[in-house]
């Protein structure tokens, strides 16, 4: 990075800061704390839902998985905007009307304590975690650049977003993130457009399509069911749908955003703006990680992406092994662009012979490719067993770095460093929240003052922190990000929204049947997760029926029970 890259990146970062102290300064109570007084307009409140779940993962592994693995994932979104429609109709009233700080405090009207309790436990651990992930998503950024160790820069992440975290609450984060989503939405849509500028010349943006169509990178809809497969219409629509109906209706990093609202429309507008934007947005992120696919047809990639640990092999005793896997990998390069440039040669003759020739010219050019890197990784797992050996999440960071201009740089890592800051702000909040709402106050000390509870809430901010960077130190081994994440909360999501559903829906369930549903539910899950090779995103769908079809045989069996012998 140059000089003035260093200034944009730290000229945005110090601004976020400063002014998320100084909006956040005046908090008198915990309802100023969390819920910034419920004054926030559909714009902040659309926004900081966009800023909370779109985190440094999303930026990072996104082109990442697109240059990989193609466009797929973007169907894990399709059942998103439906989802917003019916939060809407549904529990955005409910909450405003009972004026609850968190989701779960009314579980234990409509049920019982220890049903309440459980629901917030379940949140707790899998945000927690899921926190930890997204601060080491940005480290690996520093580490790359600077070459520090990513458990110094997880830990100044972390601290960087509690200074104003536990400073400001729910108001600083909200007015931070407008701005994050400005810097993101800004720096992406340069990053897109130089991607295909940076193309040979005598390649349009059509050819870029055809280049990128031909090698499966295009597969954007999947029409064939199978519960293994992870990314297809069905695992979005319907597994999709039940992840985003518990992620934004019972995870306080998402409820606690739209309960900032001034009223139901305020909320309701900032939920259906995220439901129209976050498609296409996740759309052309994924795009331009085709785009760096496409690139790199026509410039050489290097063989791994994580430089540092390239670094390390080139240091040790497999330097000479790895450079001459390289220098093989050039070789196999020069074929492959001969390929694409008959490839692109036949597709405007609209020859069909000559672009079925080129096509398998392409595939044996890319076979040997991935034979030589299947090699390197080998090598570079000799010289450090506890390597990750799975780069996809470094992937637009190298080329950000190494051909994107001065002022741009800065620019794009800013980018990354917002969205991080956004969602790891948002998550302490919602973490504290929680915390504070439905275990402290409601379980350790119910008749503290305003004044107290205000304390523990900062208190508590810095503990889950702390937890999150701590998870953080551990997170270099879960591959690429963004599935991990999403792995992590449908663990939990399914279980949590039909702790919910039978709350709303289920009228004849009783707060231990759904206890005891739920804990059963749970051991499913894990044990789907464990033992069988389901598609993740499944797991949301069968946790949201069992809890409610459990609970009801639970209560079935109590009221026979119940029934004297004659």
């Amino acid at each position: 990075m140059t000089w003035i890259d260093w200034i944009v990146l730290v000229g945005t970062l110090s601004f976020i800061i400063i002014y998320g102290v100084w909006k956040g300064r005046k908090n008198t109570d915990i309802k100023d704390y969390l819920l910034a007084n419920r004054s926030m307009p559909w714009y902040a409140v659309g926004l900081s839902i966009m800023a909370t779940q779109a985190s440094a993962i999303t930026f990072l592994s996104a082109p990442g998985q697109a240059y990989s693995d193609g466009m797929r994932f973007v169907q894990f979104y399709f059942g998103l905007p439906v989802a917003m429609v019916v939060l809407c109709v549904t529990l955005v009233p409910i909450y405003h009307r009972l004026k609850v700080f968190t989701a779960y405090e009314y579980l234990e009207s409509r049920f019982d304590l220890k049903t309440r309790s459980l629901a917030a436990f379940l949140f707790l651990i899998q945000r927690g975690i899921s926190t930890g992930i997204s601060i080491y998503a940005p480290a690996i950024i520093l580490s790359t650049i600077l070459g520090w160790n990513t458990s110094l820069t997880s830990i100044l992440i972390g601290v960087l977003v509690l200074v104003y975290t536990v400073t400001g609450g729910t108001r600083a984060v909200s007015h931070t993130q407008m701005g994050q989503m400005t810097v993101i939405l800004t720096g992406m849509a340069l990053a897109g457009i130089l991607t295909v500028k940076f193309l040979p010349d005598e390649v349009s943006f059509m050819d870029a399509m055809q280049v990128a169509g031909k090698a499966g990178k295009l597969n954007v809809v999947d029409f064939k069911f199978d519960p293994n497969n992870q990314f297809n219409v069905w695992s979005g629509l319907i597994g999709g749908f039940f992840l985003a109906l518990s992620y934004f209706g019972t995870d306080q990093s998402q409820v606690g955003r739209y309960l900032s609202g001034s009223s139901v429309g305020q909320s309701r507008l900032g939920l259906l703006f995220n439901g129209l934007i976050k498609v296409p947005m996740q759309f052309a992120i994924l795009f331009i990680g085709t785009m760096v696919f496409v690139f790199y047809q026509f410039t050489q990639p290097p063989i791994f992406f994580n430089n540092v640990e390239v670094q390390k092999v080139k240091d040790s005793y497999y330097g000479a092994q790895y450079e001459a896997l390289e220098a093989q990998q050039k070789e196999v390069f020069q074929v492959r662009q001969q390929a694409v440039q008959s490839l692109l040669g036949a597709l405007k003759t609209d020859n069909e012979v000559q672009i079925a020739a080129a096509q398998a010219q392409l595939n044996n050019a890319a076979d040997l490719s991935g034979a030589i890197r299947e090699q390197a990784l080998e090598v570079i797992k000799e010289n450090n067993p506890a390597a990750d050996v799975n780069d996809t999440n470094y992937v637009f960071l190298t080329f950000v770095t190494n051909y994107l201009p001065a002022g741009l740089v800065g620019l794009l890592i800013a980018v990354v460093f917002s969205a991080s800051m956004g969602s790891i702000a948002g998550a302490f909040n919602s973490l504290t929240s929680t915390t504070i709402v439905d275990v402290y106050k409601r379980n350790i000390r119910p008749d503290a003052s305003e004044a107290h509870y205000l304390t523990m809430s900062k208190w508590i901010t810095l503990g889950w922190g702390l937890f999150s960077i701590g998870v953080a130190l551990f997170s270099g081994k879960v591959g690429n990000l963004l599935v991990a994440v999403n792995q992590l909360g449908s663990l939990f999501y399914g279980v949590i929204l039909g702790i919910f559903v039978c709350a709303f829906f289920v009228k004849k369930a009783g707060g231990s049947a759904v206890f005891y549903a739920a804990l059963i539910t749970q051991m499913v899950i894990f044990c789907l997760f464990y033992f069988t090779d389901i598609a993740f995103l499944w797991y949301n769908p069968i946790g949201c029926g069992l809890v409610p079809a459990l609970a009801l045989l639970l209560d079935l069996f109590r009221q026979k029970q119940r029934v004297p012998s004659e």
